[in-house]
This record gives structure tokens, sequence and C-alpha cells, in this order.
């Protein structure tokens, strides 16, 4: 085998990606492989790519390959809160993103920071997660007492409840408007007003929203139809349109 060959390095990386074997058999779920690696004393396994910054656990966390995230904490030698140098995003952050909630559910295991943002949009995790309706690892995400739900991202000046609501994820919102200490009304850093936004009705039943509040200064919580939330401020995009930013590749 090459690995078996001294003249062999495995941890070169290539001309093209910069990605080195570690980096390409987690990004793809090889366990075999990285176990092989991971006997060698010269392969790194926490070594960056060149073109994104991302570690091989980041990308393992990204594809949702959870036997090969368990493998690299495991070996000890890997940060698992380093982010990568493209977006300044987590392994935390890539696999919210993405919806695998079993490698979020591992890193949450690790202490990682549940609440870093990453560099290029300012989102948390939570934010990605409620973007992409990833209602198990929004669960998760909201059971941690320093995540700050009601914070607002530095690109977009939206909070995760404004992506919900924009998206018309309606169990997210539900999700977060329970939440203790909540605050939904929460203005965006646009210096916009407040105005009440309507989605269609094709956003899975989610109603017309309407400011109404209760006693105690919350969102009515009459949540089985969403009949009524607090209003929202929602950035359009230079053209009119809604808020869009693209996924991290």
């Amino acid at each position: 085998m090459l690995l078996e060959r001294e003249e062999v390095n495995p941890d070169q990386p290539d001309m093209e990606y910069g990605q080195t074997p570690f980096s390409w058999a987690a990004e793809n779920g090889h366990e075999g492989v990285v176990k092989m690696l991971l006997q060698r004393a010269d392969a790194n396994p926490d070594r960056a790519e060149v073109g994104s910054g991302r570690t091989p656990l980041a990308w393992a966390a990204k594809k949702g390959h959870e036997g090969v995230v368990k493998m690299h904490l495991q070996w000890g030698g890997v940060d698992p809160d380093r982010a990568d140098t493209e977006y300044g995003a987590t392994p935390l952050s890539l696999a919210a993103e993405n919806g695998h909630s079993g490698v979020v559910r591992i890193l949450l295991d690790r202490e990682v920071n549940p609440d870093q943002a990453d560099s290029e949009y300012g989102r948390t995790p939570l934010s990605w997660a409620a973007e992409g309706g990833r209602e198990e690892v929004v669960k998760m995400l909201l059971e941690r007492e320093n995540v700050n739900a009601d914070r607002v991202d530095t690109g977009s000046g939206l909070t995760s409840l404004s992506w919900a609501v924009e998206k018309g994820h309606k169990d997210v919102v539900k999700m977060l408007m329970a939440r203790k200490g909540f605050r939904p009304s929460m203005e965006n850093n646009l210096n916009q007003t407040s105005l009440p936004l309507a989605l269609s009705e094709g956003h899975d039943g989610v109603k017309r929203i309407s400011p109404q509040q209760d006693t105690a200064g919350c969102a009515a919580t009459d949540l089985g139809g969403l009949r009524s939330l607090p209003p929202f401020a929602i950035p359009q995009g230079k053209h009119g349109g809604d808020a869009i930013q693209p996924s991290r590749s």
C-alpha cells in the first residue's frame, strides 16, 4: 500500500485545492483511510487546506460524517472550535447550516462554543439552522444557556427569528418564541423600522403577522396556527426582494 512506502508523504497537499489526503478522506467520509492516517506521526489531522483554511474535522462536520468527526475528536490533537479562513466558520456552524444533527450533538458534547459567529456574515450556528429550517439542530442549540437567540447578524441585520419567519419555518418560529427570555420584537442593526411581515399561505400555514403582545411583553402565544406574532424588520435586497444570503460552499 502507498502508506507503507517511506517515500510517500501522507501530509502532502494537492496542487489544485491544497487539500491533504487527510482532508479528502474526511470530506468523503472514508473512515478506514482516516484511521490509517491517524496512525501516522507524519500526518497532521488538524492541518487546514490552503484555499479555504478548512480542517479535515470541518469538512467532515459539513458533510455530516459522524464517524470521522468522532475519530478526529478522540485523537486529541484537533481544535474542535477552529474556524476556517474563508468564512470564519467553525465545524459546528457548518454542521448546523447543513442540518447534521448527529454531528452537532457530538460537537456540543465536546463543549465547543455554540454561539460563535462566522466572520464573513456575522451569523451564529443558530442563525444558519433557523434559516434552513433545521428543527432538531435549533432545538439542541436552544437548550444551551450560552446561546443568544436574540443575536443580530452583523452582515444581514437579521435575527434567527427573522430568518425563520422569512423562510416560512413555522415550527422553528414556535421553538424560538417559546424560549424563556426571548425578545421577539428586538430591532435589527440596519436602523430599519419594525414592520408587520406578511408571509404567503404557501409558507406552511404561517399567517399574516400582527403586533399583538401579551401582558408580559412577549409575543402572543397562539402558536397552533401562528395567527399573531410581533412585528419584524426584514431587510430587503438591493432591488427590493427578500434578503438573500448564499450558502457557504
